[in-house]
């Protein structure tokens, strides 16, 4: 019925969706001025019956966000938010108990991963849900869940999909690889699915494993590739990734560089995603690879550290729109994370420019559109986590926007320090922050 729900209102969207040329000039003529772009936060809360959501991309034309809700028992469905609506399309999914939506397109076209309910042959645990059951790259159309192809092995992961219905993931080889720590027992490689049809793309020289995580209106690839490595829950890969990558739409491979560091061991160095000019947002480690940091790659500066928030000590950049806006999350050095947005070669801190009186304090930002909205995950006053829709709009009189002296305990300000043990517990075990963000793990 949900479905059904969501299909009935596209028209409406689509129609809604013919003012956004519109807003895209005001907002670019605000921009241009210097003036700070401010936003109305719109709480989508859980899917309902769920405990914990999260999104992790937003459609550039209708705003269709797509993420996971988690259910009471534990389980992890996909699921799809519009104009306040909610789908839940990880039910019946492919059989198995856990899937979750990483993107989707304006042709209401979403991907991602699913489990069956077959356990998989080698004992692995490939999307980190805890069952070993095999997990298969999906896409999602017309109320129909259907697996993507492999590369010969039993798991694949579904990451992002553009308007022409290209898909960018990774899949398993079946080669079984000596060098993987138990469970995982086998190659895996960054692929693109056109017309259901697999492409396996190069790792960058001699890096035996890889993922590519988003994909353009061109069909340009990013991604990255590195060792195999034990699963992180934070980037949903077991790959230690020592390479960002960015891959053309013949599949020539290019190295995106790094800010210093090389080994991949504090948070890696990936792509998380790119616009439709070519601009490449992610995460690189520094020099001695203790911390890492947001960059912004273009093919005629190249690699450009964005930095932190004030304060901070590391930091990630998710995602990024046509106008070159990114946004992700600033951390400090106990890993408490901040939204961000980085425009106009400045980087603030989101929660600044919603109004002062909002009740939801913003923890990273997951996505953003060609209309400048963004999701994200926030907390409430009462620690819970929330899935957030930031739209750009003017600052109401008498409902001024929040500021950098602005203090946690204030009234409708918040930090992640007032999260319950059960949320922050998912904030820092089971939240992949963005796409595929990444952060410190909290000492236990």
């Amino acid at each position: 019925m949900k479905s059904r729900t969501l299909t009935l209102i596209i028209a409406v969207t689509l129609l809604a969706a013919l003012a956004m040329p519109i807003r895209i000039v005001a907002q670019a003529k605000q921009l241009q001025a210097g003036q700070p772009q401010h936003y109305i936060i719109t709480d989508l809360g859980t899917l309902k019956g769920a405990t914990f959501s999260q999104p992790f991309s937003i459609n550039n034309i209708v705003g269709l966000v797509s993420g996971s809700g988690t259910l009471p028992d534990g389980t992890m469905h996909a699921v799809l938010w519009l104009q306040g609506l909610e789908a839940d399309i990880g039910a019946p999914g492919l059989g198995g108990p856990n899937s979750i939506a990483f993107g989707d397109n304006n042709k209401f076209q979403a991907v991602g991963e699913a489990e069956t309910s077959a356990l998989d042959t080698n004992g692995e645990d490939f999307c980190g849900f805890g069952t070993h059951l095999t997990c298969r790259p999906f896409l999602w159309e017309q109320g129909v869940m259907s697996p993507l192809p492999t590369l010969g092995g039993n798991n694949g992961v579904a990451n992002m999909i553009n308007y022409l219905g290209e898909v960018a993931g990774f899949a398993e080889t079946g080669t079984p690889d000596a060098t993987c720590p138990a469970p995982q027992a086998v190659h895996f490689s960054p692929v693109v699915w056109e017309n259901g049809v697999i492409r396996q793309l190069p790792t960058f020289e001699a890096d035996p494993d890889g993922a590519a995580l988003g994909i353009n209106g061109s069909g340009q690839v990013v991604g990255a590739s590195g060792t195999c490595a034990a699963f992180n829950p934070n980037t949903g890969l077991n790959l230690l990734p020592s390479h960002a990558l960015l891959w053309d739409y013949k599949g020539k491979v290019t190295d995106l560089g790094n800010l210093g560091g090389k080994t991949g061991q504090a948070g890696g160095n990936l792509a998380f995603d790119l616009n439709n000019r070519g601009q490449v947002v992610g995460i690189s480690d520094l020099s001695g690879d203790t911390t890492f940091h947001a960059f912004l790659w273009t093919k005629a500066k190249g690699m450009q550290d964005l930095g932190t928030l004030s304060g901070d000590v590391g930091s990630v950049g998710v995602a990024i729109n046509d106008a070159g806006e990114v946004v992700g999350e600033s951390l400090d050095a106990s890993g408490n994370p901040r939204a961000f947005l980085w425009q106009n070669s400045e980087m603030t801190d989101l929660n600044t420019l919603i109004p002062a009186d909002s009740p939801l304090y913003l923890l990273l930002a997951c996505g953003i559109n060609s209309r400048g909205q963004i999701v994200g995950l926030a907390a409430t006053a009462a620690g819970e986590l929330h899935t957030y829709l930031a739209t750009p709009g003017p600052s109401e009189a008498g409902n001024e926007v929040g500021s950098e002296t602005a203090k946690p305990g204030s009234p409708g300000v918040t930090d992640s320090s007032v999260l319950s043990d059960d949320a922050r517990d998912a904030l820092q075990q089971r939240v992949r922050f963005g796409q595929f963000g990444t952060r410190p793990t909290r000492p236990r």
